[in-house]
């Protein structure tokens, strides 16, 4: 039986002890956002996105209402649609999918490597055919994928490559900071994340001026200037109160990712239970720890003991996307993603955010390696 260590329980995630620390600064900032009655777009988000431009590295940013329109946003000026199809790690959280199918592309879903569980470029070649016309590869647990292997697979055969960065904020891809690698990358602001709005929120950054322009235009109803559509757009907006936030976790963002690495750091030299399987770092990574998962082959009773000594846990994420109700029509079958099913069957998330204190994160380290 398991024992009661501590009747204080750690959750996986804490959004609490964040938002205590920049209270202050985020009521200022929306009480200028409230003076300039700028709600929606306006001048907070342009500054957010000015500012989240500069630390991708990339010419520009555009602010949206959350990570999911990003993508299929993403996917339109592209020019991706119908008929075509897009390959799509199949071990990644079901957004990654909705992005092309939102456009009437195809998903074509392919397995993650054994021990990085990210996208594996040995599995893409196999799956282009003469609609393929992209790749997104996904920043899975804010642990950058293989991109250079991946970029020369696009390029050979004139593929478009988009990072799914909505785990990723400020995670390094030897050493420079991604989200301007491929022709575009998306990224989620959801509350949740490293870098997350007090409210929905996404974006895109891109390096290519004429995405930039498009992807201003369909957010504000296919409109550059009022009243006068181009072209059937959509209301996907960042709100003012989103931007004004992010500019001001912007700031902290790469404090919070460090102390997520020491976390990081003390799981991986800490953790010593040979039952319990953590995710392969290659040295081109350095991550944010978005979420920390392990596998384990003892998954329900592994839940259990953590649950019996107040850890509580979290799925990330239990059915892969190849099988999810939603793609019945695209005839995928249990066996044919033999990593991404492992994965889905076995994996759990321990606690992972920056507040987390040591004595915290020692106590999760010890009851893991009790079990």
């Amino acid at each position: 039986m398991s024992q009661v260590v501590d009747t204080k329980k750690i959750p996986c995630l804490d959004l609490k002890g964040q938002h205590q620390q920049v209270k202050a600064e985020i009521f200022e900032a929306f009480e200028r956002v409230y003076e300039n009655t700028a709600f929606s777009g306006g001048p907070f988000v342009e500054e957010f996105e000015k500012a989240f431009a500069a630390y991708c590295g990339t010419k520009y940013a555009v602010g949206l209402s959350n990570g999911t329109v990003a993508l299929q946003l993403a996917m339109q000026v592209l020019g991706i649609g119908a008929g075509d199809e897009v390959i799509i790690p199949a071990n990644t959280f079901i957004a990654s999918a909705w992005g092309p199918s939102h456009v009437g592309a195809t998903p074509v879903f392919i397995d993650c490597e054994a021990d990085t569980w990210e996208i594996d470029p040995a599995k893409i070649e196999a799956a282009i055919t003469p609609n393929t016309k992209a790749v997104i590869g996904v920043h899975l647990y804010g642990q950058p994928f293989n991109i250079e292997a991946v970029q020369a697979i696009c390029k050979k055969h004139n593929l478009f490559l988009v990072e799914d960065a909505a785990q990723a904020q400020g995670a390094k891809y030897n050493g420079q900071n991604i989200g301007g690698f491929g022709d575009i990358a998306c990224f989620s602001f959801y509350p949740g994340k490293n870098l997350g709005a007090c409210g929905e929120a996404g974006g895109i950054t891109t390096n290519n001026e004429e995405y930039y322009k498009h992807l201003q235009s369909l957010r504000n109803h296919g409109s550059v200037v009022r009243y006068y559509h181009d072209e059937i757009g959509y209301n996907f907006r960042m709100g003012g109160l989103e931007g004004a936030s992010l500019s001001i976790k912007l700031k902290y963002l790469d404090s919070w990712n460090n102390r997520r690495r020491d976390i990081a750091s003390m799981y991986h030299k800490g953790i010593t239970n040979p039952k319990i399987k953590m995710q392969s770092q290659p040295a081109f990574a350095d991550p944010i720890y978005h979420i920390f998962v392990v596998t384990t082959d003892e998954k329900e009773a592994f839940v259990k003991h953590l649950a019996d000594n107040n850890i509580v846990a979290a799925f990330h994420y239990p059915i892969p996307c190849h099988l999810q109700k939603a793609y019945t029509h695209l005839n995928y079958k249990i066996g044919d993603m033999p990593n991404s099913e492992y994965l889905a069957a076995h994996c759990v998330s321990l606690p992972m955010y920056a507040e987390l204190s040591n004595d915290d994160v020692n106590t999760v380290i010890s009851v893991v390696n009790s079990f």
